[in-house]
């Protein structure tokens, strides 16, 4: 009696353990997972509201008041806006850190544009197990992670491509060599 009082108990925690390893997986997902940031700032749907009026002095004073408010927010810092360039440059020089939501600055971009970045060696060098340090014109610096050699060595004026690889992983390819597995450190 006491071997199947035993075996049941083992079934009854086996079955409890996959439950909550199946629970705190969930969980894991949701708490990874970053709220969506808004669509459009509240200044701006107030001016976007304004269009729906069809008279023109209500229109006109809603607009006015609309355009108000923004460029007092904006003024203290409340509203920034960017545009096609300006997110482009914010996502290159944040590309390769472990930043969360950044997904805002890929807005209208192609997923090949998103997921790599293309940039100036300022300067390179190896440490005493042959690896590559490299320092790009923005001021990032990327450090290899792999063991694989480089032909023709990165220096000062090379042309780099940056590629995201699986699980947050990174590729440089240095004047059109195969790629070297790298890690961005600043």
């Amino acid at each position: 009696m006491f071997t199947a009082i035993a075996a049941s108990t083992r079934r009854s925690r086996g079955a409890y353990v996959a439950a909550l390893t199946v629970l705190l997986a969930i969980g894991v997902a949701d708490l990874g997972r970053a709220a969506d940031p808004p669509t459009t700032a509240p200044a701006v749907q107030a001016v976007l509201a304004c269009r729906g009026i069809t008279e023109d002095a209500p229109r006109l004073a809603c607009f006015d008041k609309a355009t108000a408010a923004m460029g007092e927010a904006q003024t203290k810092g409340d509203l920034l806006t960017l545009d096609r360039e300006q997110r482009r440059a914010v996502r290159k020089q944040a590309f390769g850190l472990p930043l969360p939501a950044l997904n805002l600055f890929d807005k209208g971009e192609k997923p090949s544009e998103a997921d790599r970045i293309t940039a100036t060696v300022a300067s390179a060098s190896q440490d005493p197990y042959g690896k590559w340090t490299i320092r790009l014109d923005d001021g990032a610096v990327w450090r290899q992670i792999d063991s694989n050699d480089v032909p023709r060595p990165p220096h000062k004026g090379s042309t780099v491509v940056i590629k995201k690889g699986a699980l947050g992983s990174f590729f440089i390819d240095i004047d059109g060599q195969p790629g070297i597995r790298a890690h961005r450190d600043a």
